[in-house]
């Protein structure tokens, strides 16, 4: 028998039918043409009106001719490197990538357990951390640090980040002169303009504000980072209920006309620089007037957003393995289980905030190890069940027959590594096993976990002479 064919290889579900994506569509294209958007950048002014754009002040009509074409345009998907072994993280069709968040107010000292703002160092340790963990496969600053000058607390993040691990980077530049020296730093880092331009290996992102304004500040490092076609990606961050309407469809076609809007203007900038779109969909908690993390709201707006994103080819960017929680128990296990499955399954390319509390407010390592498990079950959830020669078990079954076992047949040994997924943190032993260990809770067990990670894991470094480059590039910029 020649068996070669797979069952629910790729577990996926969907929120929307193809008439429902279409009708999103033409709503967004209604409210580009029809509403308009505020642009507040001149020079983007000038670049939509000579396109066919309608402008009034700042206030822009984008035609749907301009849209398509600007879907034409875009690159279906981009790649970031590791830069230690070459390996890259592809951001197109279903592929989904892992990584945690930045710009959180506080974080939680592994240490202490002490709720503070956070320091340089800790940016060092997350990022020692996340370097370890296999499923988190690119890199953040994970909270804004407080002991550097505001204005350039970015390039010392950045600086941490880079003599800490070498998986791929997706960071944000507080203004385009910041964004100038990020890549200087990472040029250097690469080896030159040319090398990092071939194997890029970081990603910039900038944010719209919602409702439908194109902020100065977002478009300026949309207009440099199109220039210097590099990857960048244009996010939305609406709060259905507040900033964008109630109903989750509305709260789309908002989200998803400041992206497209975004998207016209960058491949106005440089047709074929690569662009990803992104939203960080949030519902308002009508009883605290929140904005919730952990809502189902949440995952349904992103999981719909993704569709989207596979409707227009275009990679986006997402949001899982968060909670509204406050510590890392048992509904921050329920909330990122949720977000992280949903995310996953709709393929959605580039997820991020893993390891966020307080519906965004804070950054936990503990958070982030525990999600890290998570995010391993749930690949090997997606693997689904594999039905070939091999799998089906044919000769073990005649082999052993009835009554036997297979704990000891040469089958089991030559497929138990690949076929069943192994955790780190979850406990399967008996009761009396898990009293005699201590009674530990996953909480306890994960930020136990991130402070040996911290102490033992050591990441490959930069060279002295790169580090110094590095340390005389942010401390010029900072003096100027």
């Amino acid at each position: 028998m020649q068996a070669n064919y797979i069952a629910n290889r790729s577990l996926q579900f969907q929120v929307l039918s193809k008439n429902e994506i279409e009708e999103i569509h033409s709503a967004v294209l209604t409210t580009l043409q029809d509403v308009g958007i505020e642009v507040k950048y001149d020079p983007a002014l000038k670049l939509l009106k000579k396109a066919g754009a309608f402008v009034n002040g700042s206030r822009v009509q984008i035609p749907r001719a301009l849209v398509e074409r600007a879907l034409r345009t875009v690159p279906s998907g981009f790649a970031l490197y590791n830069r230690q072994d070459n390996g890259k993280l592809l951001f197109e069709g279903k592929n989904f990538n892992f990584g945690p968040g930045p710009s959180t107010t506080y974080t939680i000292d592994p240490y202490s357990g002490e709720r503070r703002l956070p320091c340089k160092q800790d940016t060092r340790n997350a990022a020692r951390v996340m370097d370890a963990l296999e499923n988190i496969d690119f890199i953040m600053d994970f909270g804004t640090i407080q002991d550097v000058p505001t204005s350039y607390a970015d390039l010392h993040m950045l600086q941490a980040i880079l003599e800490n691990t070498t998986k791929p980077v997706v960071h944000w530049g507080f203004d385009a002169k910041n964004c100038a020296v990020i890549i200087e730093m990472c040029e250097v880092v690469a080896g030159g303009g040319e090398e990092l331009k071939k194997r890029p290996f970081l990603a910039i992102f900038a944010c719209s504000n919602s409702p439908l304004l194109l902020t100065e500040e977002a478009l300026e490092k949309l207009f440099f980072m199109s220039e210097k076609n590099l990857p960048f990606v244009y996010v939305s961050a609406p709060t259905a209920g507040a900033t964008t309407p109630v109903t989750l469809a509305g709260t789309l076609v908002v989200t998803l006309a400041e992206c497209l809007s975004g998207l016209v203007i960058h491949q106005l900038v440089r047709e074929g620089a690569p662009f990803a779109m992104g939203g960080v969909t949030g519902a308002t908690d009508m009883q605290t007037m929140a904005m919730s993390y952990g809502c189902p709201e949440f995952n349904l707006m992103h999981a719909a957003l993704t569709e989207m994103a596979h409707y227009y080819n275009i990679p986006l960017w997402g949001t899982a393995g968060c909670t509204d929680s406050k510590t890392v128990d048992e509904q921050a296990a329920a909330e990122a289980t949720a977000s992280i499955m949903m995310s996953a399954m709709s393929g959605t390319n580039m997820i991020h905030d893993v390891g966020y509390t307080e519906g965004g407010n804070c950054s936990n390592l503990a958070m982030l190890v525990m999600c890290d498990e998570l995010i391993g079950y749930t690949r090997r959830l997606i693997r689904g069940v594999r039905v070939d020669d091999i799998s089906l078990a044919l000769d073990a079954i005649k082999r052993v027959g009835p009554m036997g076992e297979f704990v000891t047949d040469q089958h089991t040994y030559a497929n138990f590594k690949e076929e069943l997924w192994f955790p780190k943190l979850m406990d399967r032993h008996p009761y009396q096993r898990w009293v005699v260990d201590g009674s530990i809770h996953m909480g306890e067990k994960a930020m136990t976990r991130a402070r040996e990670l911290i102490e033992n894991h050591h990441p490959e470094t930069l060279d002295s002479k790169t580090s110094e480059r590095l340390e005389k590039i942010v401390t010029a910029a900072s003096s100027r």
